[in-house]
């Protein structure tokens, strides 16, 4: 394949995380990032970010403040009904 650049890697990097491109085009990106320390270090950082933010969606509230904020909320629909 051919390297395909920083610029069109990280153009394209989210794609690639998510798999959302052709079978050529993840590997010419995959084979630059194996070969560029700057793009791969930027790889890693918007992979990490994903991560986090997933695991963080995935938390819950605890119980006591989700109940606050319900309450809040019932009371605020109730007064604009």
């Amino acid at each position: 394949m051919s390297d395909c650049g920083c610029d069109q890697a990280r153009k394209d990097l989210e794609e690639y995380l998510r798999r959302e491109m052709c079978s050529t085009e993840h590997t010419d990106i995959r084979e630059h990032l194996e070969n560029c320390a700057a793009c791969r270090e930027e790889a890693l950082v918007a992979t990490t970010l994903t991560e986090v933010v997933a695991r963080a969606c995935r938390e819950s509230a605890p119980a006591e403040l989700r109940e606050q904020v319900l309450t809040r909320l019932r009371a605020a629909q109730a007064t604009h009904h």
